[in-house]
């Protein structure tokens, strides 16, 4: 029996797929996963110039909702934590760039550290990788890849920040 194809497996049609799939990005025949972390930067853009604490809400909102938005497509596809579901490396990429000065130089490094943590996957997010299903389970792992890159960003860019 033939692997299916993400396009076979996805409607880019139906919403939750195509917010799933990084608004298309997902469907990338090579290295989705950047792919998806790609499309996050000009949601990111967009978004960097809220205040802090409205951009705080937005990232935990995605992180949310992308719960439910990865177990949605990953269900319906049959498959869990496909590839072309990319919508955790959105969120993850959020999570990286909190409170960090926006600069090109501040995107690449924090996609550059983002990446590298949710593709080698030291510990704690290979353990979350292994164990955790679902929805949640596709999101924790790029989540704490995302909380690692921040720390990372933080004492980069801002070692003095703090949220009081």
């Amino acid at each position: 029996m033939q692997k299916k194809s993400a396009s076979e497996l996805f409607n880019i049609k139906n919403p939750v797929h195509f917010l799933a799939l990084g608004f298309g990005s997902g469907l990338s025949p090579k290295a989705p996963g950047t792919m998806g972390t790609i499309a996050a930067i000009p949601l990111f853009l967009l978004c960097s110039q809220l205040p802090l604490s409205i951009f705080i809400l937005l990232t935990i909102f995605i992180s949310v909702i992308g719960v439910w938005i990865c177990d949605k497509a990953s269900k319906d596809a049959g498959v869990h934590d496909h590839g072309a579901i990319v919508w955790d490396e959105i969120a993850g990429f959020f999570i990286t760039m909190i409170a960090i000065p926006v600069s090109i130089e501040t995107i690449a490094v924090g996609f550059i550290l983002f990446r590298v943590f949710d593709i080698i996957k030291p510990w704690p997010i290979s353990w979350a990788d292994k164990k955790v299903s679902g929805g949640f389970g596709i999101m924790l792992d790029d989540i704490i890849a995302g909380i690692l890159a921040l720390t990372i960003m933080h004492l980069i860019y801002n070692p003095s920040f703090t949220l009081y």
